[in-house]
């Protein structure tokens, strides 16, 4: 079982896929990990021995933040984005999208399921 930065990663993919179930890294970073302790990019991640493991292991930890240390950082960028009330810090307070997105018929992720205002019944004479 490979276990990096609190993870286990599927043994059944190749390494570069297996590194970005990691928080923090993506596909290209996952490659360029592996370039640097020289491990095929095609290899599985059962097959790596225990010094592929520790050299992966090390690489990350010395070159990247990742996992927590990166997920508590990024709340902190957005707690202080609220708290000095730019335009995005409202986005965010609000639950509206931040980058700018039109609001009118899409981003159903950000507002959440729909809430249905009904219309005013007109009064008849």
């Amino acid at each position: 079982m490979a276990r990096i930065a609190g993870i286990d990663l599927p043994k059944n993919k190749r390494g570069v896929i297996g590194l970005t179930y990691i928080y923090g890294i993506g596909s290209s970073r996952a490659s360029k990990i592996l370039m640097d302790a020289n491990i095929d990019l095609d290899k599985k991640v059962a097959e790596w021995n225990d010094d592929e493991l520790t050299t992966i292991r090390n690489i990350i930890s010395s070159s990247f933040k990742t996992e927590g240390e990166l997920r508590s950082e990024v709340q902190l960028n957005i707690k202080r984005l609220m708290d000095i009330g730019c335009y995005r810090g409202t986005r965010h307070r609000k639950g509206l999208p931040v980058r700018g997105q039109s609001t009118k018929n899409n981003s159903r992720t950000r507002k959440g399921k729909r809430k249905t205002v009904a219309n005013k019944k007109k009064v008849t004479k």
